[in-house]
């Protein structure tokens, strides 16, 4: 197909994929596939909706980029955001929110047979969303595409880390304000606070390094201690470190030092300043500014490794939360690109 009409300085159109590009999924070289899902969410509700706030928001972007002039001839395209999967979600969000009501006013699980069913129901529904995101990626890797996940709350990305491990071995670089080690929580083993914990299970995960980690629970203290294959830069010792004269440039290098050749990233967007993603499913103080984690992606991006895969997860459902996180999915997209050449 001939893209040369397309004027990456023109009025951005809405066709319907991401960035208003003008690439089909058969010509792509990164296929994002967004994922509607925030059922087991236990603060806020509306990321699930976060896919469609990006997609609306991305035309508006101006696409140049200091570092990579040419980064409008990325090759970028969306597969539709499912119907289907929405109106699942949509069902069990109604459920599961009853439920967290139920266990925050003291009730006990073992003793509810009706809240037991929706577990079960809840938990067989994530099953099939991460064997169907599972068999997805491996067709379209099997193409030759870099796939990338747009959740949806931050379990969303668990099949599509399933079948880069059954490729090849790589580390994951987590940017996050949570560490997402729970083993479950509030009674879901695909929780959004397990994303990590289920990762770690892959035999062909060599290396976690989690960067802006400030909200977490003594057992995830506990197994980072424990597990050589995790390091995290804690958002208060970074916060710490520069205080004292350290720059971000010299924690960047620390943090990359960590990560082996191949690197999956994992960007909740709760990692950011909460004024930049106000309507995030669980919002903490602190965090970074997007252009700190741009630096990161970038100086990722150029030190040789190549980045593999990557999700961008927990945007909230609002016009302001999408125009942020249409921005952070436009550099991963750059960065990812970079990384390959």
């Amino acid at each position: 197909m001939n893209y040369e009409n397309f004027d990456p300085n023109g009025v951005g159109i809405n066709n319907g994929n991401i960035f208003g590009f003008p690439y089909t999924i058969e010509d792509a070289e990164i296929v994002i596939i967004p994922v509607p899902w925030d059922a087991t969410a236990s603060f806020g509700k509306g990321t699930s909706n976060g896919p469609q706030r990006i997609l609306d928001a991305s035309p508006q972007l101006d696409f140049y980029h200091p570092k990579f002039p040419e980064a409008w001839k990325t090759r970028i395209a969306m597969t539709p955001i499912s119907d289907e999967w929405k109106e699942i979600n949509d069902k069990y969000c109604g459920k599961a929110m009853e439920y967290i009501s139920f266990l925050e006013d003291g009730g006990t699980i073992s003793t509810n047979p009706a809240y037991q069913r929706t577990l079960t129901e809840i938990a067989e529904a994530q099953q099939a969303l991460a064997l169907h995101l599972k068999e997805k990626a491996l067709e379209l890797r099997e193409e030759g595409k870099l796939v990338a996940v747009l959740g949806g709350e931050h379990s969303t990305p668990l099949g599509l880390i399933t079948a880069l491990a059954e490729k090849e071995e790589f580390g994951i670089l987590q940017i996050d304000a949570h560490a997402d080690l729970r083993d479950a929580y509030e009674g879901f083993e695909q929780s959004h606070a397990s994303i990590m914990f289920n990762a770690l299970k892959l035999d062909h995960v060599q290396k976690l390094v989690q960067v802006g980690i400030r909200d977490v629970a003594q057992t995830e203290i506990d197994l980072v201690n424990s597990d050589p294959r995790i390091r995290t830069f804690y958002d208060w010792e970074i916060k710490e470190a520069g205080y004292e004269g350290k720059t971000w440039k010299e924690q960047v290098s620390e943090i990359l030092a960590e990560l082996p050749q191949k690197v999956y990233v994992s960007f909740d967007i709760d990692a950011l300043k909460p004024y930049l993603c106000p309507n995030t499913g669980t919002p903490v103080p602190g965090g970074f500014e997007l252009e700190e984690v741009a630096y990161l992606l970038f100086e990722l991006a150029l030190s040789g490794k190549e980045i593999i895969g990557f999700d961008l997860n927990e945007v909230g459902d609002d016009e302001w939360d999408g125009n942020v996180g249409a921005r952070a999915l436009w550099n991963l997209c750059i960065a990812a690109k970079a990384s390959r050449q």
